[in-house]
């Protein structure tokens, strides 16, 4: 009997050292993984959305070494009386006004600071739009009515076969694609343990198969869409996101800081959500697109792509606000009124008429609650319109 607590006793040593082993094998991988699920944890929330690089594998996308252009400071802007409110209502962590390319008003709330790189979440996307355009300029991409798999031939035999890349840019694959934040099976949450684990985003996307739709037959907003569009600026390109981004927007527009992209285990930056900027530097791009492409005396997104992404062309319903490329239309919109969005309340509002650029950072979890977006947007029309 000795003998046999004495071996039972080994087996659990052997065993607990075996644990232990793996345990900091995968260490880092367990702790991404516990950041992605307690990342919109209340208490946590709002430092998370300033430090995702604590916890995630990340990649810079550099500033270079040009100089800082400067956002002049214009007078103070009298905000609409119920500004306050929606501030403390919707958890806004910053709010930044331009007028004629003048910061009117600039406010950081709940401790965050001018300095912080806070997530863009989805407003990631509209960088992506910008970025394909220039591209899609150069020469490296034919025409936005090829096949994606003529670039990313890859996605043959996935989903995606089939679909152009006109259908992913407008959200119009076809994909099957579950984006319910609250269900943790879900294949958004799931992309999210993919990115947690170090495992790969390419991999993750060419194994979908099923579809809801043929291509281009309706709107559906899956934002695994975005990555195919990256799919194909690589393959176009040779290059990756971080770098072509790097050089072609972000060194032009003479940022305060480095941005960063989360990536997944290869270094592919997580486009469609995983761009980590200032609050600033995300005006000083929302100005350039207002601009239609120009900053600082040099054309860097064409004109006519600004033009053509920023109006509403997706197949989407009267009762859903409309979609470009990769850029929301708000419903009652005047032309040159459009917007990047982002989840928990991420925006960069655009009126181009009345030279007004809003920049929001946030942590609202309420923000799938019916009517939240509809109340945003309508304060940024009252503050448009009171400058």
């Amino acid at each position: 009997m000795r003998r046999f607590f004495k071996w039972v006793f080994r087996g659990l040593l052997i065993s607990g050292l075996v644990l232990l082993c793996v345990g900091l094998w995968k260490k880092d991988e367990l702790k991404r993984l516990m950041a992605v699920n307690t990342v919109f944890d209340e208490d946590k929330i709002v430092g998370n959305f300033s430090n995702m690089d604590r916890a995630f594998l990340t990649r810079d996308v550099p500033r270079g070494d040009g100089s800082l252009s400067e956002l002049p400071k214009g007078p103070d802007a009298t905000l609409p009386a119920t500004t306050g409110q929606w501030i403390i209502d919707r958890a806004v962590t910053s709010l930044l006004v331009l007028k004629d390319g003048q910061i009117v008003h600039e406010s950081y709330q709940l401790g965050t600071e001018a300095e912080d790189r806070r997530i863009s979440w989805s407003v990631a996307k509209s960088y992506l739009s910008a970025l394909f355009g220039i591209v899609l300029e150069d020469g490296d991409i034919t025409s936005i009515n090829d096949p994606v798999t003529k670039y990313a031939p890859e996605l043959m035999g996935s989903a995606y076969e089939g679909a152009s890349i006109e259908d992913v840019l407008q959200m119009e694959s076809g994909v099957a694609f579950n984006e319910d934040y609250l269900d943790y099976n879900s294949d958004i949450n799931r992309m999210g343990r993919v990115l947690a684990l170090g495992r790969l985003m390419d991999d993750f996307t060419t194994a979908l198969t099923e579809r809801t739709s043929e291509p281009g037959a309706d709107w559906k907003y899956v934002s695994i869409d975005t990555h195919v569009i990256s799919m194909v600026i690589r393959g176009a390109t040779g290059q990756d996101i971080p770098t072509l981004l790097s050089e072609k927007i972000i060194q032009p527009l003479g940022l305060e800081q480095d941005p960063y992209y989360i990536t997944d285990g290869a270094g592919v930056a997580f486009v469609l959500g995983g761009l980590n900027v200032t609050t600033r530097d995300y005006a000083r791009f929302g100005l350039m697109i207002a601009q239609n492409g120009q900053y600082g005396g040099q054309q860097i997104v064409p004109a006519d792509w600004v033009a053509a992404s920023t109006r509403p062309s997706a197949k989407t319903t009267e009762t859903e606000t409309s979609y470009g490329y990769q850029w929301w239309i708000p419903l009652g919109s005047e032309p040159g009124q459009f917007l990047a969005r982002g989840i928990y309340g991420q925006y960069i509002y655009i009126d181009q008429t009345r030279d007004v650029v809003i920049v929001t950072t946030a942590a609202d979890r309420q923000f799938r609650e019916p009517g939240v977006n509809d109340s945003n947007v309508a304060m940024f029309r009252l503050i448009a319109e009171g400058l």
